[in-house]
């Protein structure tokens, strides 16, 4: 078969599907869930796509994003994220996908893998290019043993940040302590 993975969990070996990512994602103006005011505290993180991620909070009531899990996708830079908690957004050039029929999760880690070159133009991706990519993707079934799968390993790299940000600090508190 041409279109299957070089490693699969063994109780799957159908052939991969191409579609593009428009007709399995679908995207939701963000207009009326930006954010008016950023803050240290509040109930709801304030998104970004970017590194930053969580700009910060606000305690606007009104018009949460709450169909999760999502992804959001900077129009400008194809930067994104998975989220799956309520938020609010920050920016117009924030499109917010949604599945129509697939894992999402799945579907994020396949864009994060889109090897994507932003021209020179200040333009919005989503609608000119980036929905029109195709990827490939399995059954619905092994869409969610792989997102699992791999949820898990983020999970496990998580832990061994904490890890390290610890004992860099214990290491500081060391070197505090032991020089004068």
């Amino acid at each position: 078969m041409k279109n299957v993975p070089e490693l699969r969990f063994n109780e799957f070996n159908d052939e991969w599907k191409e579609e593009m990512l428009g007709n399995i994602l679908k995207y939701e103006q963000p207009n009326k869930y930006i954010s008016q005011e950023l803050n240290k505290k509040g109930n709801t993180p304030v998104l970004t796509a970017n590194k930053s991620f969580i700009l910060g909070y606000t305690n606007e009531a009104n018009y949460i994003y709450t169909n999760l899990p999502a992804i959001i996708f900077d129009d400008f830079t194809t930067d994104n994220k998975y989220v799956n908690f309520p938020f609010k957004i920050r920016s117009g050039a924030i499109k917010i996908l949604t599945h129509k029929k697939h894992n999402i999760k799945f579907v994020y880690y396949k864009m994060n893998l889109i090897k994507f070159k932003l021209g020179n133009e200040h333009k919005r991706y989503w609608i000119s290019e980036f929905q029109y990519l195709k990827i490939s993707s399995p059954s619905l079934p092994e869409q969610q043993k792989i997102a699992s799968f791999l949820s898990t390993i983020d999970k496990k790299i998580e832990l061994v940040k904490l890890r390290l940000e610890n004992l860099k600090r214990y290491k500081k508190g060391l070197l505090q302590k032991m020089f004068v």
